[in-house]
């Protein structure tokens, strides 16, 4: 016997009539690329979203179309988000940050049809059309009244082709499994890789991510992505606001502290970034006196996050931290760091212990640590090995690959290298790709910055392994100091050792005024390797 229940399929179309129907008024704020901050709501953006399908359909485009978006967090980026996908086309993002050479790659091998531009990224996308044999055209995110001159061909203006439909024309059905987005990976070992998000799978991806054990949203939430939409599939939080019917305060391209800090004053309970956001947040935060009256929640990820900003945030301002771990290629949530009940049971310094770990899973995303041979590890929070996970949210096979991103069991591997404890907790201690590995033992970089990080008089921290003749390599920490402080070598270094053994403590500490990140915020070890060797860096005992 078959199920008799109606046949419903997973559109992320859903979501958005959902929040319209049974939270039209839910406010939706933003900060336009124009510069004023403007008020929507979720009744709003699906109107000028439907709109926006009917105007896609002039256009010529066709379900499986895609459409390159480089935008902004604001309101018209929201409408686009569910616009396109509404016509059945598939919403690749596109990163403004990224090179020229990586945007060329991405667009073309993507084969958008359109692409939609904020108005300030406009000067990026004219060094590039003649370059895009296989765009038709470009809409321009913004009013008649500042529609630029621009030399991109067949150039319109979004408000106008929005203005000029009525809305009546309702979503154009597609499967539930049909494409309808792709975010590209960052191509720090090789070409960028496109993964390719589904309409069920991102719903299921949303379902999961709101959970009380996750994010925990709720129609009394209102949160801010700091996050790019155009990051790792937004965080799913352009999916996660409206399904769970919150308020949504979208911060535009600036995302300096005091312009974050002005946009958490409308009511923002749940935001999202990676640490190097909330270190600065936090300066800002001390240095001017202020407070954080509405904020409840944060989620750190993107890179693992120091004890120190941690502990600020939940003893200075009494906002709790949500540790996540996630990538392009899971949706991209794999695990964010909830209490179970034997943690609660630990006292403030156990669960403290645990916030440092990136959390347990929710349902529909299933973990596996190996060794290089396949071999299964056992889950002691000891022992390392390679993460590997699974589940409808993550990568089967990368855009115009032949061969499948995972195992014949679905297992894909992160590329990580963690532990998980008996709880299911779980603690990245390195990517494999930047693990120190001294005298055939490993040494973890990410524990040893975030201790660093606890100094007061250091803005960043980065551990790189350094070639050595005898220990294959051995580890180097490199610090950019706090304006105005040099904090002293052996302050640093005593700050480590209650944490790692004589041999694991670096051999050297490096001060330079900044460290290189990629274009997604993370610090990037490649360039940080290539910067040393220009400045022609030995090891103290190779001078």
């Amino acid at each position: 016997m078959l199920s008799m229940m109606q046949d419903w399929p997973l559109r992320v179309t859903s979501i958005i009539d959902h929040a319209a129907k049974y939270h039209a008024q839910r406010p939706v704020i933003g900060r336009s690329v124009e510069g004023p901050i403007v008020t929507s709501s979720w009744a709003e953006v699906r109107e000028k979203a439907l709109r926006l399908t009917q105007a896609l359909g002039r256009l010529g485009i066709k379900p499986g179309d895609v459409i390159g978006c480089m935008a902004w967090n604001t309101v018209r980026h929201m409408e686009v988000w569910y616009g396109v996908p509404g016509a059945g086309a598939v919403l690749h993002s596109l990163n403004p940050r990224l090179s020229r050479e990586q945007l060329i790659y991405i667009i073309n091998h993507a084969e958008d049809r359109w692409i939609f531009c904020d108005l300030d990224v406009v000067p990026v996308l004219e060094g590039l059309a003649g370059d895009l044999p296989r765009v038709a055209g470009y809409v321009v995110m913004t009013d008649r009244a500042h529609m630029p001159e621009t030399s991109l061909p067949n150039a319109h203006c979004y408000e106008e082709i929005v203005a000029a439909e009525t809305g009546d024309g309702g979503w154009v059905p597609v499967d539930e499994r049909a494409a309808c987005g792709i975010c590209y990976t960052s191509g720090t070992t090789g070409e960028p890789k496109g993964v390719v998000y589904g309409h069920r799978s991102n719903v299921l991806h949303a379902m999961c991510f709101v959970q009380v054990d996750m994010l925990g949203l709720s129609c009394n939430d209102v949160m801010m992505p700091v996050v790019p939409l155009f990051h790792a599939n937004g965080w799913s939080t352009g999916f996660s606001a409206p399904l769970a019917g919150s308020g949504m305060v979208l911060p535009g391209r600036h995302l300096d502290p005091a312009s974050l800090y002005e946009m958490l004053g409308h009511g923002v309970t749940v935001t999202a970034a990676v640490p190097t956001v909330w270190l600065m947040l936090l300066a800002h935060l001390r240095e001017n006196g202020l407070k954080l009256p509405d904020l409840e929640r944060v989620v750190i990820g993107g890179s693992s996050c120091p004890r120190a900003v941690i502990e600020a945030f939940q003893d200075d301002y009494g906002v709790r931290v949500l540790h996540a771990w996630g990538m392009t290629e899971t949706s991209p949530l794999g695990t964010l760091c909830s209490f179970k009940p034997e943690v609660r049971s630990r006292g403030s310094d156990g669960q403290l212990d645990c916030q440092l770990t990136v959390g347990h899973p929710p349902f529909t995303v299933d973990l596996a640590i190996r060794d290089d041979d396949g071999n299964a590890l056992p889950w002691d929070g000891e022992t390392q090995g390679r993460l590997q996970i699974r589940g409808p949210g993550v990568v089967r096979r990368y855009l115009k690959k032949d061969e499948d991103a995972a195992d014949a069991e679905n297992w894909f591997d992160t590329g990580d290298a963690a532990t998980i404890d008996p709880l299911g907790y779980v603690r990245i201690t390195d990517r494999f790709k930047d693990v120190i590995k001294s005298g055939g033992e490993w040494i973890s970089s990410i524990e040893m910055e975030n201790f660093a990080l606890g100094h007061p008089d250091v803005a960043e921290a980065a551990a790189v392994g350094i070639p050595h003749p005898k220990w294959d390599e051995r580890p180097v920490l490199v610090v950019v100091p706090q304006p105005g402080k040099q904090p002293p070598a052996d302050e640093i270094i005593e700050r480590l050792k209650p944490h790692f053994a004589k041999w694991q403590l670096p051999d050297d500490v490096v001060y330079v005024d900044e460290i290189p990140h990629t274009a997604t915020g993370k610090i990037s070890k490649l360039k940080l390797r290539q910067m040393l060797d220009e400045m022609d860096y030995r090891l103290p005992d190779q001078h």
